[in-house]
């Protein structure tokens, strides 16, 4: 299809290019590295679950033992599968062994890294059925009872309260929602463990636990039923325990998760190599079983400014894009975001932001775009509010978008209240209903203020992609290039739970994963 912006394909195909080796060549320092919630992953997936008479998570005891008694550059499923060999024990029996303190794995006598493989291998392989099934079930309810048309509403509950979360995801589902996302308590990301059981208290939102992840499930599964169509569930693949909680939503089937190669780094100040190996291997389960996942570029424009800063916002998004190439994730899952965050005092702005928002369409066209609404400039002004909040969704509308995140008039106010967000969703649904082919109408004015500000948009990125190639990414989060913030490599938190893996290291997950998906 012939671009409406005279976008120039060897200019995006260049910039591709580019993020494509700024990915590979991060992919060679991952490849020789773990981390200690990598390691926890493996367990999780083996179906460790649970905690010890003091509350601390079981794959965190087992990794800790493994950690402080040296072994952690072998492995876990090394140390798993040699247990099982020397002891006939489970992997969760191992763990309880472990915590009560009748078991020491580390001293017990080695076999080859080709026999604890051999052994755990069952395990691994009747763990990814159980993925499958769910993989299954959501394909089966898209087939029955279908889903609601894209752009989908996208909106949050964020109670604290797992319970009362339920009660307004199953109001927001019966108002229009498509997807419900159950917004993480503040400060979760900077956990390096995931909490255990239900929770009823969340400053901000709803701690990200596997069990809340199984309630809002159910609930969501029960109301699409009732509304005749699918309802999909959406958390937080990020932070210390990002392939953790990557894991924990293959296994309770949600549907998409915020995940970025950078956000943890830029936002959080997380440590960017402990970031980076945990990225891996949580868009590894996600593209196995077909979650979609969201980045976070909409965030730089919360700390950057969105007019001077839009072509970061598409580097980042291409190299996003590279990343999920690598874990095999298909185009489809690619929920790469921006946002729709120019001051509103900017003259043609709305020409501006229509212009960001179609080349995104254009330079990913089968990506599930995440849009995310108006929030910088959002003042508590409500019928203001309102109104930009009419003119995210007709951007939305008209450029394509697919995942639309709701703006609330009452945002910069409160956590919103449920009529709130049923004025937010009757807003989308007037203006999706009444400009739905507005796209196909339209063409642009050749060498118009849309055409010439997506070309230079693209341009400047390309610019940027081939400083990042020569700089190396690293360097380049070090001088604040994304989203105006500076994070030292050997700063931030986590740093110590990265390590190098040994010549005998096994991840039985990865080639699995990567092989089924293809």
């Amino acid at each position: 299809m012939k671009s409406k912006l005279n976008l120039d394909p060897k200019v995006i195909d260049s910039a591709r290019s580019c993020a494509a080796r700024i990915a590979e060549s991060m992919q060679t320092f991952i490849d020789r590295h773990t981390t200690v919630s990598t390691e926890r992953t493996i367990l999780r997936l083996l179906g460790v679950d649970g905690v010890d008479d003091v509350d601390t998570p079981l794959p965190n005891v087992v990794v800790d033992a493994i950690k402080d008694g040296g072994g952690l550059p072998k492995g876990v499923a090394y140390w798993m599968g040699n247990t099982m060999i020397q002891t006939g024990l489970e992997p969760q029996a191992i763990a309880e062994k472990m915590a009560s303190g009748e078991l020491d794995i580390m001293k017990l006598p080695m076999a080859s890294s080709e026999e604890a493989e051999a052994k755990i291998l069952p395990i691994v392989e009747a763990a990814l059925e159980k993925i499958k099934a769910q993989t299954a079930k959501r394909e089966n309810y898209l087939a029955t009872i279908g889903e609601g048309k894209k752009p989908y509403l996208y909106v949050i509950v964020a109670t604290g309260n797992i319970y009362e979360d339920v009660i307004q995801a199953q109001a927001a589902a019966r108002q229009g929602a498509d997807i419900i996302a159950v917004i993480r308590t503040t400060a979760q990301s900077l956990l390096d463990y995931v909490p255990y059981g239900p929770t009823t208290e969340g400053f901000g939102g709803t701690y990200a636990t596997q069990e809340n992840f199984r309630l809002m499930r159910k609930a969501l599964d029960e109301v699409g039923e009732e509304v005749g169509r699918y309802i999909r569930l959406c958390n937080y693949s990020s932070g210390l325990c990002m392939p953790e909680i990557a894991a924990m939503g293959a296994i309770e089937r949600l549907d998409v998760m915020l995940n970025d190669a950078l956000y943890g780094i830029l936002f959080r100040d997380i440590n960017m190599q402990r970031t980076l190996v945990d990225q891996y291997f949580s868009r590894v389960i996600i593209g196995y079983c077909g979650i979609i996942f969201n980045s976070g570029e909409d965030n730089y424009l919360t700390t950057d400014d969105a007019y001077e800063a839009a072509h970061t916002v598409l580097a980042s998004q291409f190299i996003n894009e590279q990343f999920a190439v690598l874990a095999n994730i298909k185009e489809e899952q690619m929920g790469l975001g921006h946002a729709f965050e120019m001051d509103p005092d900017i003259e043609n702005g709305f020409l501006y932001e229509l212009s960001q928002a179609i080349m995104a369409r254009e330079i990913f066209p089968k990506a599930p775009l995440k849009y995310m609404p108006p929030t910088k400039y959002m003042t508590g002004n409500i019928f203001k509010g309102h109104i930009q909040d009419a003119l995210f969704n007709l951007i939305a509308v008209w450029s394509g978008q697919s995942l639309q995140l709701l703006g609330m008039l009452t945002e910069a106010i409160h956590t919103p209240h449920l009529h709130d967000r049923m004025l937010s969703i009757e807003n989308a649904k007037y203006i999706f209903n009444n400009a739905r082919a507005l796209g196909e109408e339209v063409e642009y004015k050749q060498d118009g203020i849309i055409q010439k500000r997506a070309q230079f948009v693209l341009t400047e990125a390309e610019k940027l992609l081939h400083e990042i190639e020569k700089e190396g990414l690293f360097s380049t989060i070090e001088k604040g290039k994304f989203g105006g913030v500076k994070r030292p490599k050997d700063g931030g938190k986590g740093l110590a739970g990265v390590c190098v893996k040994d010549g005998h290291y096994f991840n039985p997950f990865i080639p699995l994963m990567l092989g089924g998906a293809k």
